[in-house]
């Protein structure tokens, strides 16, 4: 018996979007889908309840962070991570392996794993593709994702101002290097996962294309994972540094070679107007921390661009952020409000800001889910011009 089933039920006759319904043991979500991400199995901030309320019907939880604190084999012994954090509804958890790769003094990688320091007590940790896949077998998320090698941002992007999250430059030869090691590496880890998968009938596997921006080797990188039956596939290595362009270069490139009838997910990728041109490559599976981690900044999403909330011009303005979005913030205080709470350091601010822009993103997943239903694009454009800011 297969792990989760992925129905498409509407295509666009314009693009190669599709929408569609993946079933899992925790519950059903629709698809295009955007996940909250919840770190260490809490969305920053906000209950369970909270974040269902904003539509979100799947959630995303870090292998990595888990894995470290509180351990994996005690979230085992406690019923698995949805009872732990008290969601009744499916979850995703990632490899671990972009973590390593971005948060981590990374001393040792090889064929066999990778050696680094835990964050939170500076232990010798080694890990491989086995000891991921058990990391997130004991976990029991629905979906698990296999170990990848992530490689760093290159030179050029450096130059272009594009690298974010602590990640690494390297110049363009050693780039090129890292980023077959990269790819041949994820290729052969995968078959490591497979084998080492205990609980294929509850937990489905996802494999990972790497190849930075190199198209030829994203096409092998494909290639080699799309060759082991899965139930569904992911592209990594992206948003880690490339500019809006590159990301849709790649991604247009790798989705139409990804195998049509099973769930594809884009890894980390959270702005308006990527989602909508990766869906309309045929995407379906999207994650970001940009909603909750903006709300923390008094950053606002709307349909016509980021809000700054601390800005003075808000200072007396009594209108909601969006007058057209339904979310608990928005139906029940004003942007000088909100101005004051973060200004006063009151955790309110955040909390309600983080609602709002989670709320903003499953809104414009259903617009686009309905887009797609009708090729109704010029429609969603004039909804949501953020998404489309050449149109």
């Amino acid at each position: 018996m297969a792990a989760i089933g992925f129905d498409i039920s509407a295509r666009s006759q314009q693009t190669a979007a599709r929408a569609g319904r993946i079933t899992t043991p925790h519950g059903a979500f629709d698809t295009p889908a955007f996940m909250p991400v919840g770190t260490r199995a809490a969305v920053k901030g906000l209950t369970c309840e909270q974040v269902r309320h904003t539509g979100a019907q799947v959630l995303l939880n870090n292998t990595y962070h888990l894995m470290l604190r509180p351990g994996s084999s005690l979230i085992d012994q406690l019923g698995g991570v949805q009872r732990f954090m008290g969601w009744d509804g499916p979850i995703l958890t990632d490899s671990g392996g972009f973590q390593v790769f971005s948060l981590t003094d990374a001393n040792a990688i090889t064929d066999d794993g990778v050696t680094f320091r835990s964050e939170v007590d500076g232990d010798r940790i080694h890990l491989t593709p086995e000891r991921s896949i058990q990391v997130q077998n004991e976990l029991g998320a629905d979906i698990i994702m296999a170990f990848d090698d992530c490689p760093p941002a290159s030179a050029e992007d450096v130059e272009a101002g594009n690298v974010t999250g602590g990640r690494h430059a390297v110049d363009p030869a050693e780039y090129a290097r890292r980023n077959r090691a990269a790819a041949e590496r994820t290729a052969h880890w995968l078959e490591r996962c497979v084998a080492a998968h205990r609980r294929t009938d509850a937990q489905a596997l996802f494999g990972i294309v790497q190849g930075g921006t190199d198209l030829d080797l994203r096409s092998r990188c494909v290639e080699q994972i799309a060759s082991v039956d899965l139930p569904g596939y992911a592209i990594g290595g992206v948003a880690v540094g490339e500019g809006h362009e590159k990301i849709l270069q790649v991604v247009r490139h790798t989705a139409a070679l990804l195998p049509e009838d099973k769930p594809r997910y884009l890894m980390g990728v959270g702005y308006e107007r990527d989602l909508v041109e990766a869906v309309k490559a045929g995407m379906d599976m999207f994650d970001c921390v940009l909603p909750t981690r903006n709300g923390r900044n008094a950053n606002a999403f709307t349909p016509t661009g980021q809000m700054r909330l601390r800005n003075a011009a808000f200072a007396e303005d009594d209108r909601p952020i969006d007058p057209g979005c339904d979310c608990l913030c928005c139906r029940t205080v004003s942007r000088a409000y909100l101005r004051h709470l973060f200004g006063a350091g009151e955790m309110l601010g955040p909390i309600l800001v983080s609602l709002h822009n989670l709320r903003h993103f499953q809104r414009l997943m259903l617009d686009i889910r309905a887009a797609i239903a009708d090729d109704s694009w010029s429609l969603l454009a004039r909804r949501w011009p953020v998404a489309f800011p050449s149109g």
